[in-house]
């Protein structure tokens, strides 16, 4: 008998129409800190990565791209995108870029003259002179061109990986994952510290890490 799906197997969906949608209105773009303080929470809350092995619409994309599809040569990734210095190397290098679209927004809450602009791969300028953003704040604009920059590269980064080799390759070094990895594994060693759940079960939970 097949096996019935579960709802968090459709979010793909949301994934696919946050791209859709940021195409024709630039300020669907605010959707995506969903996907930025959902995972952060269920890591902090309950200690694993359920959003990155169940939840994660974008890892749903890829699977079904490069798996269902064939778009991917499902060949395994190199050993550098999984080694941490890399991971921990590209998640600073995003964060940094992150911190510079937050310094943008702010300049242009100062006064600064709004940039209507989708920047990929933080190099090629994107004109979205399209887009109406007369009933916001500047601010407010400023911040989703420039988040919708960040989603819109990584999913480029994503599409690239997932082509060379396995589908969820993105995931090796997606950088909310080397967070919320980091965030369960500074838990897990409190729980050993303070004796909690972890070290009754001798080290059990250490699994929800992965």
């Amino acid at each position: 008998m097949k096996k019935q799906k579960r709802w968090y197997e459709f979010l793909w969906i949301f994934s696919a129409l946050y791209l859709t949608l940021g195409i024709f209105n630039i300020l669907f773009a605010w959707l995506g800190l969903l996907c930025f303080f959902i995972p952060l929470a269920i890591s902090i809350i309950g200690g694993n990565k359920a959003y990155c092995n169940k939840y994660c619409g974008r890892g749903q994309l890829f699977e079904l791209l490069g798996g269902r599809f064939g778009f991917s040569r499902k060949k395994a990734p190199p050993k550098f995108l999984r080694s941490k210095w890399f991971r921990y190397g590209f998640l600073t290098f995003f964060m940094t870029m992150f911190g510079l679209m937050i310094y943008s927004t702010w300049l242009v809450f100062s006064g600064a003259t709004l940039q209507q602009a989708v920047t990929l791969l933080w190099v090629f300028r994107l004109p979205w002179n399209w887009v109406n953003t007369s009933f916001v704040a500047p601010a407010v604009a400023q911040f989703a061109f420039g988040f919708y920059s960040v989603m819109l590269t990584s999913t480029v980064l994503g599409l690239v990986t997932m082509i060379l080799f396995k589908p969820r390759s993105w995931c090796v070094y997606c950088p909310m994952g080397t967070m919320t990895q980091g965030i369960c594994q500074i838990k897990h060693r409190k729980d050993v510290l303070y004796g909690g759940e972890s070290q009754k079960t001798g080290g059990a939970a250490e699994g929800t890490c992965q």
